[in-house]
């Protein structure tokens, strides 16, 4: 496959707060990236330097091959659905698509109306009275019309209800399939869009601590409950990224694909397996520093008292 984005030590600063940390991405052509994590990790930024309207502190950006900055040839290949997008004071839905689709040299009409439609959107009413999803629908009906060789989603689907979600996520792939492109859709629904993407990349406080495709991501993890002390045995040098224990009943989320020796001691021990979602893990690897601060200042008032 060919990369159609590539950064190399991207790092984003702002005062005292380090927003993107020594990014290095690639980003393959046709695939639909999840890209995930917690609120204030990086990824709107990230997007945000992408398509040339944020600017990195230091490192490299280039998109189909150039610095996207100021760079018309580039940034009319893309197409980016921010969380909150700002539009002109008296601008309504009919306003914004028709700039669309003079922007956008891909554009397909036929399938933005079908979008109104689908999404119930009222075009004369200007879009500052429109409702939080009736918003989102704008972003969303010009993000699939745009038909851009890159898309980026940024949480798209606020106001929207589970309905209007689904229609977004069956449209999305429908259109996937008919016209390849990279998409990247970043979401706090993981386990809505897990079906969806190809690719995962997870930022951490502005690192990236997850880049993978979705199956392996699938297969790095699994869910061990049964007794503490088979457990501990098990895990002994394994990567533990979630624990808990009740009396001698344990539960930990450990990384790595389990041997034919494990799966003995599992069967002796009569352990439960199960696996672990998308979502539980990404929660796991996310919450994983805040699990060792909280053990360490737990630790510390121990000692003091």
């Amino acid at each position: 496959m060919n990369s159609v984005v590539e950064l190399r030590h991207l790092t984003k600063t702002y005062k005292t707060t380090t927003a993107l940390n020594d990014v290095s991405l690639s980003i393959e052509q046709d695939s639909i990236y999840g890209l995930l994590g917690r609120n204030g990790a990086g990824k709107t930024t990230l997007m945000s330097i992408l398509t040339a309207q944020n600017f990195a502190t230091s490192g490299e950006v280039e998109v189909f091959g150039e610095n996207p900055y100021e760079n018309a040839r580039v940034l009319s290949r893309m197409c980016f659905v921010r969380e909150s997008q700002k539009y002109p004071e008296d601008s309504n839905a009919k306003h914004a698509l028709a700039n669309a689709r003079l922007f956008f040299p891909h554009w397909d009409q036929a399938l933005a109306e079908e979008l109104i439609d689908e999404f119930r959107l009222p075009l004369k009413t200007t879009i500052k009275k429109l409702s939080r999803g009736q918003q989102s629908a704008v972003g969303v009906i010009i993000g699939l019309a745009s038909r851009a060789e890159i898309t980026f989603f940024d949480e798209p689907y606020l106001g929207f209800d589970a309905v209007a979600r689904q229609t977004f996520y069956d449209r999305l792939i429908a259109d996937y399939a008919d016209h390849p492109r990279t998409v990247v859709l970043s979401s706090h629904l993981i386990d809505e869009v897990a079906d969806l993407i190809e690719n995962v990349i997870v930022i951490d406080r502005g690192k990236i601590i997850i880049d993978e495709s979705a199956e392996e991501v699938r297969n790095r993890a699994v869910n061990i409950v049964g007794d503490a002390d088979a457990i501990a045995r098990l895990v002994a040098g394994r990567e533990v990224i979630h624990r808990q224990s009740l009396g001698r009943v344990a539960s930990v989320t450990v990384l790595g694909r389990l041997s034919a020796v494990d799966y003995e001691l599992i069967a002796e021990a009569d352990l439960d397996l199960t696996p672990v979602s998308l979502q539980q893990l990404i929660v796991r690897s996310t919450q994983e520093g805040l699990n060792d601060r909280s053990a360490a200042d737990t630790e510390s008032r121990s000692v003091q008292s």
